[in-house]
């Protein structure tokens, strides 16, 4: 069977269009959707995740608090998708706050819509990210481990969930560090989530009478350390979603 032609560039890729009177030519919407489709494909997106999108995030209309807490996020985070690179004064995103508040829907939303564009975005769950780095210095382990730190370095937008989620070693450290400050200095944009609490994020400081290193465990500069924090809080603007109520909770009502 012969294969269908685009009717709009006759199969060359290209159309042309009137800008202002001008004549041009941009890429035809059959070959962004084409790139969309293959590049979802690479996302990595986890099944849970995969029908994430703004239009079906649950927001709290009963609660008029959470609801402008929650619409603020949607707003941004839809606002970035929509205009990045060019109107975003950050590249990156992070999306801060307590455990089950919708951070990971809205990362992979925007991740959606970016995709949709035709822009390369990697989903990775931290802590799954740094196991399978580490098992790429075995000799024994596959080319997909080994490349796994490849892919999180190279790829166009790099999205982490959970980040700060594993247990904090020297090697942990200079891992993340190493990464983000690659990132950073070859303009990768990072797109974060993250539970763990950040003074500049917004957050109030634990109650003094906590011990310390119980303390540590909930700051994110403790958990990935300070060049790490320091480079992220320059790549990404921060959402934060801290003190709604939780999203598993309220999407099933």
């Amino acid at each position: 069977m012969a294969e269908t032609v685009c009717p709009n560039c006759g199969g060359s890729g290209w159309r042309q269009v009137d800008k202002g009177g001008v004549a041009a030519v941009e890429r035809c919407e059959c070959v962004v959707l084409e790139r969309a489709g293959n590049l979802i494909e690479r996302a990595q997106i986890p099944p849970l995740y995969r029908q994430a999108s703004f239009e079906n995030f649950a927001t709290l209309p009963d609660n008029p608090i959470n609801s402008r807490a929650l619409q603020t996020a949607v707003t941004v985070a839809a606002s970035y998708a929509r205009e990045y690179p060019y109107g975003t004064k950050k590249p990156g995103l992070l999306f801060i706050g307590d455990p089950g508040t919708g951070k990971t829907h809205l990362a992979v939303a925007v991740m959606r819509r970016l995709i949709q564009r035709g822009f390369e975005c990697v989903f990775f769950d931290y802590q799954n990210l740094l196991e399978r780095i580490r098992s790429g210095y075995d000799a024994a382990a596959g080319s997909a481990s080994r490349e796994t730190y490849r892919t999180a370095l190279d790829c166009e937008i790099l999205v982490l969930d959970d980040l700060g989620a594993h247990r904090v070693t020297d090697w942990v450290e200079d891992t993340i560090t190493s990464l983000i400050t690659y990132r950073y200095n070859n303009n990768k944009p990072v797109i974060a989530t993250t539970n763990l609490r950040d003074p500049e994020a917004g957050d109030s400081p634990i109650p003094s009478g906590v011990a310390g290193d119980v303390t540590s465990r909930y700051y994110l500069t403790e958990r990935i350390g300070a060049r790490a924090r320091s480079r992220l809080f320059e790549m990404c603007r921060v959402i934060s979603t801290r003190g709604v109520e939780d999203y598993r909770q309220r999407k099933n009502r």
